[in-house]
């Protein structure tokens, strides 16, 4: 009896790493369904693991999400090379990989290549709704690029940081964690995001209109000719947020626009922010990866002087900075928050510190942390650490 016992237990013990193995296969072949900020179920057959970024810009996204976001790369755009070069060395030192990573287009959807997409095998293409040629809400069935992608076999979910932040970060990163196998880690974010989102919110409460300060955003300060600024949504958003008033809202219905010198003078803006994406050129603000404070401060006080800004009740307050411009398409848009409420409401905020912010999410969350100065005040010792 002990011999037969014995006997069917070998046995079992042979067959276990079978078992195991079907069990395991099984787990890894169960599919994964993801709701996207269209509200479209998306089916995947298991996490994704040869990603296609439809826009480049979104690898920060995944550097919050996946250890090794250059792992899951199948293909993108150039405009991290291009747009964004600083970042993209910075990257590139930490993720050598990134360098073979199969380009599609550069940042358009005129220029984005579905046969050279499919070409890669991707088994996720990330997009957002307007690259998708969607206007706000319409089905994503309107779309001849997600149809031709999703009549090939392969799942494309539709993200935004940009045109929605404050309802669609969320849902976005959720998305995009569950599809790539790291929903933890998502929600991770999803939490420290919310909390310093709300402690922001909480502080403004009952806030009357008369006293949100009007707020100039000088988009690209100095890359183009004065002064292109936010309309709607995007950094008005923010601004509103944080409580502010973003002048450039009340005549621009665009995301983006250009306001003439006179209108900014006339609304006597009582906060400026300058952003930029790391000019050295001598033309823009120079702020991002490996630019040392004193260069961003001379870059914003230059861009200043040159663009006759100088007079703005803002500048001559001290109230005037400068702001890495790739937050506004960013689940780090927090940061910027936390820096406009800061500005807007000093006293409101005056315990709260962006760049603490910055160094916790550097730490805790991003795979390519973000190492340079990406917030600076006009003035030092102005009252913001760096």
């Amino acid at each position: 009896m002990k011999k037969r016992t014995l006997s069917r237990f070998l046995d079992f013990l042979r067959v276990l790493p079978l078992i195991l193995a079907c069990l395991a296969g099984a787990a890894k072949a169960a599919p994964i369904q993801v709701t996207d900020i269209l509200g479209r179920q998306v089916t995947l057959p298991g996490p994704a693991h040869r990603v296609v970024l439809a826009q480049a810009r979104h690898f920060q996204a995944l550097s919050l999400l996946a250890p090794d976001p250059a792992a899951l790369l199948a293909g993108w755009s150039d405009e991290l090379r291009t747009s964004f070069a600083p970042d993209y060395q910075a990257a590139l030192k930490r993720f050598p990989a990134l360098a073979q990573v199969p380009v599609v287009g550069r940042h358009t959807p005129d220029s984005f290549s579905v046969e050279r997409t499919l070409a890669l095998r991707p088994d996720l293409v990330v997009m957002t709704a307007s690259f998708a040629g969607l206007a706000p809400g319409q089905p994503a069935g309107d779309s001849p690029l997600v149809g031709r992608l999703e009549a090939a076999g392969v799942p494309v979910i539709v993200i935004d940081f940009f045109l929605r932040p404050m309802e669609n970060t969320v849902p976005s990163l959720r998305a995009l964690g569950q599809a790539i196998g790291q929903p933890a880690r998502a929600e991770a974010f999803i939490d420290f995001y919310q909390r310093h989102m709300r402690a922001v919110a909480e502080r403004l409460a009952g806030l009357p209109s008369d006293r949100r300060p009007p707020v100039f955003v000088h988009a690209h300060a100095g890359s183009t000719d004065c002064c292109s600024s936010p309309g709607t949504g995007t950094f008005n958003d923010m601004v509103a947020y944080a409580g502010g008033h973003n002048i450039g809202a009340d005549v621009l219905k665009a995301a983006t626009g250009k306001l003439n010198f006179e209108y900014i003078n006339a609304r006597a803006p009582q906060v400026y922010i300058a952003t930029g994406t790391g000019s050295r050129k001598g033309t823009g603000l120079a702020i991002g990866a490996g630019v040392a404070e004193a260069e961003a401060r001379d870059s914003l006080a230059g861009l200043i002087a040159s663009n006759r800004l100088g007079a703005l009740p803002a500048v001559r307050s001290g109230n005037s900075h400068g702001i890495w411009h790739a937050f506004n398409d960013s689940p780090l848009h927090v940061v910027f928050i936390e820096a406009l409420a800061r500005w807007i409401h000093p006293q409101r905020y005056a315990d709260v510190d962006p760049a603490a912010t910055l160094r916790e999410i550097n730490e805790r969350f991003l795979a390519v942390p973000l190492e340079g100065t990406y917030l600076v005040d006009l003035t030092s010792g102005s009252g913001l650490p760096q």
